[in-house]
C-alpha cells in the first residue's frame, strides 16, 4: 500500500501573485505555521534544492530534510520530492495551479510510501497529510489575500 492525497483551495488573488509567494521557498516560514527555517542549498535554472526543518513537535523533536522542487510556468505546475526522505520510502509533491473565477485554484497531489522502519504507516500519514494541508492551505489563502489586498490598485490615466 503506498500513501496519496489531494488538496485543493481557491485563493481570491490574481495567479501570478499566488504562484510567486507559494513557490519563494526562502519566505514559507512567513507562508507556512509549520516551517521554522527554509535554507536554499542551490537553485539551477527552474530547479530549487532546499532544507527545511519544522518547529518542534509535541515531543520537541525537530524534524528537517532537503528536497528538489522545480517549477514549470508554461504548465502552471511544479513538482517536488524528498532527497533525504527521513521514513519515507518516496515522497512525491505535485503542485497544479489554475485561473479560475474568482482568483487562484491551488492544488496539491502527494504520492508516498512509508519505509517499513517507520513510527508510523501509509495510512496513518495519509491522514495526517490530509488534515495538515487543509490548515497550512488555508493559511496559506489568508496570507495571500491579505497580500493581494495590500497591493497597489492599477488606475486608468489619460
Amino acid at each position: 500500500m503506498a500513501g496519496h492525497t489531494q488538496n485543493e483551495i481557491t485563493i481570491a488573488a490574481p495567479l501570478g501573485l499566488v504562484w510567486d509567494m507559494t513557490n519563494d521557498v526562502a519566505n514559507w516560514p512567513d507562508l507556512f505555521s509549520e516551517y521554522a527555517s527554509a535554507e536554499i542549498l542551490s537553485r539551477e535554472g527552474d530547479r530549487t534544492t532546499f532544507r527545511l526543518t519544522m518547529h518542534p513537535d509535541e515531543n520537541g523533536t525537530v524534524w528537517s530534510w532537503v528536497s528538489e522542487r522545480e517549477t514549470d510556468r508554461d504548465t502552471l505546475s511544479v513538482r517536488a520530492r524528498r532527497v533525504e526522505t527521513g521514513p519515507f520510502e518516496h515522497m512525491d509533491i505535485h503542485w497544479q495551479y489554475e485561473e479560475v473565477p474568482g482568483g487562484t485554484r491551488m492544488v496539491w497531489t502527494q504520492d508516498f510510501a512509508m519505509k517499513p522502519d517507520a513510527p508510523v504507516d501509509d495510512e496513518w500519514m495519509t491522514g495526517n497529510i490530509n488534515r495538515n494541508s487543509k490548515v497550512q492551505m488555508a493559511l496559506i489563502r489568508d496570507r495571500v489575500e491579505q497580500a493581494a489586498g495590500e497591493r497597489p490598485v492599477p488606475t486608468m490615466s489619460g
